[in-house]
């Protein structure tokens, strides 16, 4: 954070997903000895790795579609996308950038940051981890989930780090029962696939696409319609853990309004991406 943000500015910028501390003093980020991708609630202002940056107010919005979890059954473990409601205008095209976006929303995940400098000298690296909490009941085959900040006044308290103090924005850390989910395809298994087909609901036992319904319509036409002309992740920037956080491809014409509006500069053009 510089000494003399705004505290009330919001920057969209690429970050490498595993925090590495500011302290960290090896030359190679990924001597780590430990995972950093998911921060527990309960004890991120008792590790060091976090409770720093935390106290420092880096705090940070993730944004995805949405996460898959994994429920254990006798016959293995059955995977479920799992994101926020959705409305029948998600897919809608033609919306010009100074309309309001209705497009698909995506689910805004309290995140902590950090800035780690070579010993040797060279670019900066920003990383972050994912804030993780309790499973609502309404997901109770979830052990963890992340702690989601559903609405605007949420993501407000949370990154406005100088006019809300960190004792504060921690009670903002909560579970929620404002997400849907269902079940699909073991073929999202493989970190080699990631299609449509990964989202695509299925009826358990018969393992077949459901018939389509308004609202996996809505999915499927969002994801194709993000997807065409943007070339297939290669498999080494694609999630590995447990929980695999879906990254939203790279935004076409049509959400760059989206990402003007949440970051509150409605007709500016993007913050420059930081390579990392």
């Amino acid at each position: 954070v510089r000494k003399d943000a705004d505290s009330s500015e919001r920057v969209l910028m690429d970050m490498r997903w595993g925090l590495v501390p500011s302290w960290f003093k090896k030359d190679d980020p990924s001597k780590m000895q430990y995972n950093t991708s998911n921060c527990r609630s309960d004890t991120m202002l008792k590790k060091s790795s976090y409770k720093g940056a935390l106290l420092q107010g880096k705090r940070c919005v993730v944004l995805a579609d949405g996460f898959y979890e994994w429920q254990a059954h006798s016959g293995g473990k059955q995977p479920y996308f799992i994101y926020f409601p959705q409305t029948k205008d998600a897919v809608a095209e033609g919306k010009e950038e100074d309309e309001e976006w209705r497009g698909w929303r995506l689910l805004t995940m309290a995140g902590i940051f950090d800035c780690w400098e070579p010993p040797a000298g060279g670019e900066m690296l920003y990383t972050y981890t994912i804030i993780t909490v309790d499973a609502s009941k309404d997901v109770s085959f979830i052990h963890h989930m992340p702690a989601i900040l559903d609405g605007d006044e949420a993501i407000r308290k949370w990154l406005d780090f100088a006019e809300v103090p960190t004792q504060e924005a921690v009670k903002l850390i909560q579970p929620t029962e404002n997400i849907v989910f269902h079940p699909v395809s073991t073929f999202v298994n493989s970190v080699r696939n990631n299609t449509p087909e990964c989202l695509a609901p299925i009826e358990l036992g018969a393992k077949k696409e459901v018939k389509a319904t308004p609202s996996s319509k809505v999915m499927l036409g969002w994801l194709k319609n993000s997807q065409e002309g943007s070339p297939q992740k290669k498999e080494n920037n694609l999630p590995r853990w447990t929980s695999q956080f879906i990254h939203s491809p790279s935004p076409k014409k049509t959400s760059a309004g989206i990402l003007q509006q949440w970051l509150g500069k409605e007709g500016e053009p993007a913050a420059k991406k930081r390579k990392a």
